[in-house]
């Protein structure tokens, strides 16, 4: 069995809701540092003993000893988790308590407690968020600060100070409560959607895409459609459009780890039985009044996955939805990708016009694929040299290798533009 990033991201989160839970969140320094101590161990021992046959138990197992072992030691001189009292504090109790609290059931729910207890309305929305990739998801302040378009100093004092916030709470979210639920689930939603982003779009220096950050999004999803008021019109729009979006991860890479773009793209590999959850998703989303922009979004990724091939797909439709996208959520992406769309239909000398014309523009400027867009458009076009310069404009702001060598392939097209409108 080989070990990866998305095992120990995914262990970290069920690990350190479970032992918040139990130290309490005034606490969470403690638990922060006995999952840090359980991966430790697990390098050290696996290493020389080989990966056992259930790691996730090991890691448990583990991480609830050395609980234990804190809670003996120094019971009289910290408080744990309020609720629990003085359950922790005697010694016929404390480790049943524990053993209860590891259960995979238990675990689901705290790992909800914990998501909504990082949504605390003292903090900033994006401070929120980043609690939520930092704790719950394993990313990094790199990772963050590349999600949130912002620099590493600025999200790690961010997120030192949304955790001194939550250590200040006396006790997890109650996510029985639905009137407080229902208040901070646009928040979990935004931070689950901003997951799986970084996971498909990704500023990473590393790569393009990373798959691990995808499925732990669809993962936390699933977690919140399992319970009775995370089941939402608005939860089944966010699980339909990572689906569907997930769904075409197989065609944007080759075996060689080249990027493709969605024209380019071999449809027979995508992943036939995702776009069936996705389209399924989509149904369920419909149950109620409200039109978030995850329904928006879910929707043209339908019809993307639902074309057989890149001639198939329904642009007019496509940009009726970025139209309601804007109106929604006006962004500059929205507007570059719906004047991608738009040139579908009127061709690429509109779809240059429509580019200019988005407002905001200025947010553009470091993100290469806006230059790519417009030197496709005018390659399209075959204007050769107005192409190639907007290339290289966008090889500048390469993130990654993958980006990189995209870009260099599409330099090198402009040398024999065949097959180009």
């Amino acid at each position: 069995m080989k070990i990866d990033d998305h095992f120990f991201r995914h262990e970290s989160g069920r690990i350190l809701t479970a032992l918040t839970r139990i130290f309490g969140v005034h606490n969470l320094a403690m638990a922060e540092d006995v999952v840090q101590d359980a991966f430790c161990r697990a390098l050290d021992v696996w290493k020389m003993r080989g990966i056992p046959e259930n790691p996730s138990a090991w890691l448990m197992m583990t991480a609830k000893n050395r609980a234990l072992d804190l809670l003996r030691r120094e019971h009289t001189a910290r408080t744990f988790a309020p609720e629990l009292g003085r359950l922790l504090q005697s010694e016929w109790t404390v480790a049943p308590v524990v053993d209860e609290l590891f259960a995979a059931n238990a675990i689901k729910d705290d790992l909800l407690r914990m998501i909504f207890s990082c949504c605390n309305p003292r903090l900033p929305e994006e401070a929120q968020i980043a609690l939520i990739l930092n704790i719950l998801c394993g990313f990094t302040v790199d990772e963050i600060a590349g999600a949130f378009v912002s620099t590493h100093a600025a999200i790690e004092k961010r997120i030192t100070r949304a955790k001194k916030v939550l250590a200040n709470s006396k006790r997890l979210f109650d996510v029985t409560a639905a009137s407080e639920f229902s208040d901070r689930l646009p928040t979990v939603h935004r931070a689950l959607y901003l997951l799986f982003s970084e996971g498909y779009h990704g500023a990473s220096a590393q790569t393009a895409i990373r798959q691990e950050l995808c499925r732990e999004s669809m993962r936390l999803i699933a977690v919140l459609i399992e319970h009775r008021h995370g089941a939402t019109p608005a939860t089944f729009a966010l699980a339909a459009l990572t689906s569907l979006h997930a769904a075409r991860l197989p065609g944007r890479i080759d075996a060689f780890g080249n990027l493709h773009s969605l024209i380019d793209q071999d449809r027979s590999v995508w992943d036939r039985t995702l776009i069936a959850e996705g389209l399924k998703f989509l149904e369920l989303s419909a149950s109620g009044s409200d039109m978030s922009e995850y329904h928006i979004e879910a929707a043209i990724a339908s019809h993307h996955a639902c074309a057989k091939l890149w001639q198939d797909t329904d642009w007019e439709a496509i940009v009726s939805l970025y139209d309601a996208l804007m109106s929604v959520r006006p962004s500059p992406i929205v507007g570059l990708n719906r004047a991608i769309a738009i040139s579908q239909i009127a061709g690429p000398a509109k779809g240059i016009e429509e580019v200019l014309a988005i407002p905001d523009q200025e947010r553009l400027v470091s993100y290469p694929f806006y230059f790519a867009t417009l030197a496709e458009l005018a390659l399209r076009q075959r204007s050769l040299e107005a192409a190639r310069a907007q290339f290289r404009q966008a090889l500048a702001l390469a993130r990654n290798p993958m980006e990189r060598r995209f870009l260099e392939g599409r330099i090198a097209a402009c040398e024999n533009p065949i097959g180009l409108e």
